[in-house]
């Protein structure tokens, strides 16, 4: 390193003139250069700061308003929901325990007594939880008035992760599909149905129902497998009872 770059010295030749001046005149530059462009953003932060002011702005309303919303209208909205089917509810289980059982279901499905049917709370709460359980019960109560297509279209709406009713809207559908004559389509939401959530009650039920159906549709193999599945994994339940008949014919026609 050149001596007259040490702190505190003092350039002699002209050469070392010079280069001090050139030195000095590049760092200049670059400062300049740094303060231009410091000068530029802030000239445009100046300029668009109303625009900058109305973004962020448009951002805390949007999270404010979900956060409102959340609290003050869906939380409200689906808790009246639930209020509002508390009667379609009671038709619907004095049907399911009851007598005229028709007329309870048509009730539960269109109102009573100044009261909201299933399928109100479904166009009127929709996208609450009770819109959803709506789905459900009204696909049901189709199922059991025996019009297949809109259990078919109600049960298809249902979406639960619960236990028992996710397979048993599942198998509902499949259900629907027998009656309508269209074994394929029963078998696809059997087997959906037998698998979506294992248990000791739903499984076995739709793996038998799965494994009739493969039967008749002569899908001998699929049956059987059904039929074996219940013997070993579900031994206790009450379709395992007579599984022995039911392997034996299937083993028979193969």
């Amino acid at each position: 390193m050149a001596t007259y770059k040490k702190r505190g010295y003092k350039p002699k030749t002209k050469e070392e003139k010079e280069e001090v001046l050139e030195q000095h005149s590049t760092t200049a530059e670059v400062f300049n250069t740094l303060d231009d462009k410091a000068s530029k953003t802030e000239e445009w932060a100046v300029r668009n700061q109303n625009y900058i002011m109305i973004a962020v702005g448009a951002i805390a309303v949007v999270v404010l308003g979900y956060l409102g919303y959340n609290k003050f209208v869906a939380e409200p909205k689906a808790s009246e929901a639930m209020n509002e089917m508390f009667q379609a509810q009671k038709y619907f289980d004095q049907a399911v325990n009851g007598t005229a059982k028709d007329s309870l279901y048509t009730l539960a499905l269109n109102g009573g007594e100044g009261k909201f049917g299933f399928l109100d709370i479904t166009n009127e709460y929709s996208g609450t939880p009770a819109a959803n359980l709506a789905n459900y019960y009204a696909g049901m109560a189709y199922l059991n008035l025996k019009d297949y297509k809109n259990a078919i279209k109600y049960l298809s709406e249902f979406s639960s992760d619960d236990v028992m009713l996710g397979p048993i809207a599942k198998g509902g559908i499949g259900d629907a599909f027998v009656q309508l004559n269209q074994p394929e389509d029963a078998l696809g939401y059997y087997e959906e149905a037998a698998n979506m959530n294992t248990n000791d009650y739903t499984t076995p039920m739709y793996l038998f129902k799965a494994a009739n159906v493969a039967m008749k549709l002569g899908k001998t193999e699929k049956a059987l497998e059904n039929y074996k599945r219940i013997k070993d994994e579900f031994s206790t339940s009450s379709e395992a009872s007579n599984i022995d008949v039911f392997i034996g014919r299937a083993e028979a026609s193969l």
